[in-house]
């Protein structure tokens, strides 16, 4: 038995000789350093975010060669105007806010998908006597995105003759917001997220979809750099994507592994929260690359006529198709 173990003793440390061969460490030297890019999410992170710390925790951006950094950000409309103008790669945003940017004279470009459908409402405490958006007609009514949530408002009070109300930015502070009395109606929560945040306090949620109340049918939440990023950084973008795809088929395929990943990588989550959140949210992810000029033009064509943009936007322009 001594002899065995001196034997694979031996065999260990001529392994590791040959290993640091002279061949090897130049190899090692020579290897391209990982490239960076800086990720700024739309919000705190939450699940919604999930495939992203999936990516990063299954380590598919280090196959790509790629350092994901990710920050959240000061505001819920920095995400957008900082990827923009190239402070950050890459950003968390939404088609609708990137179609108003489009309008305004922001570059962007749309290189994936993250939720394919809206998953924003307009919410209010339950039990309050809001049987029907004409219902909020004269109250006060808060939004989260300056900029996207009360251009939505605006359009969809339009559309659902919602009449002399008061717009209030509460950004983040959507319970105490409604709790309070500041606001009577929030737009701009996740029917996915904030009611169950809402059901752990204690409060029960009720909320219109927008889709079925006149706004089409958008993605939700979509990955934007500017041209000049993509122009410099194209091959780390791409590898961004293409990891993004393999955590979106993992996230499919292995739900609750994904969920720990994620708990994992964001400590600081309320494990109860996010989880009921996740199974609300799940069927809502991307499982694919790609995006529908078609559905894009429609939005876009749906804010010109509502008064969101001042000018015809063409969505296809704004979408970078991979080859």
């Amino acid at each position: 038995m001594k002899h065995f173990i001196i034997s694979l003793a031996c065999l260990f440390f001529s392994l590791v000789a040959v290993a640091n061969t002279p061949a090897d460490q130049a190899a090692a030297a020579t290897a391209p350093a990982a490239q960076k890019l800086r990720l700024m999410l739309d919000w705190f992170p939450n699940v919604d975010h999930l495939p992203i710390y999936v990516a990063q925790e299954k380590g598919y951006f280090a196959e790509q060669n790629i350092q994901v950094t990710i920050i959240s950000p000061s505001e819920t409309a920095d995400a957008l105007k900082l990827a923009a103008i190239g402070n950050v790669d890459l950003a968390v945003s939404y088609q609708p806010q990137t179609i108003i940017a489009a309008d305004k004279g922001l570059a962007l470009k749309v290189v994936a998908p993250l939720v394919r459908h809206p998953l924003t409402t307009l919410l209010f405490l339950a039990d309050k006597g809001i049987d029907h958006p004409r219902d909020l007609s004269g109250k006060k009514i808060g939004y989260t995105v300056p900029g996207l949530m009360d251009m939505l408002l605006h359009a969809f009070s339009s559309i659902n003759r919602i009449e002399d109300y008061t717009p209030v930015n509460v950004g983040f502070t959507i319970l105490p917001a409604l709790v309070s009395g500041k606001v009577d109606a929030v737009m701009g929560p996740f029917k996915t997220y904030e009611t169950v945040g809402m059901a752990q306090h204690g409060y029960k949620a009720a909320f219109f979809e927008l889709e079925k109340w006149g706004i089409p049918d958008y993605e939700e939440l979509i990955f934007v750099c500017s041209p000049a990023v993509l122009d410099k950084k194209q091959d780390a973008v791409k590898g961004f994507v293409l990891a993004l795809e393999k955590a979106f088929v993992h996230v499919a395929a292995y739900p609750e592994k994904s969920l720990a990943l994620y708990l994992g990588a964001v400590p600081q989550a309320d494990k109860k929260i996010e989880t009921d959140a996740f199974a609300l949210t799940r069927p809502y992810f991307a499982k694919t690359l790609g995006h529908d000029p078609d559905k894009w033009q429609a939005f876009a064509d749906f804010a010109l006529t509502h008064g969101l943009i001042n000018n015809r936007v063409d969505a296809a322009a704004l979408i970078h198709t991979w080859q």
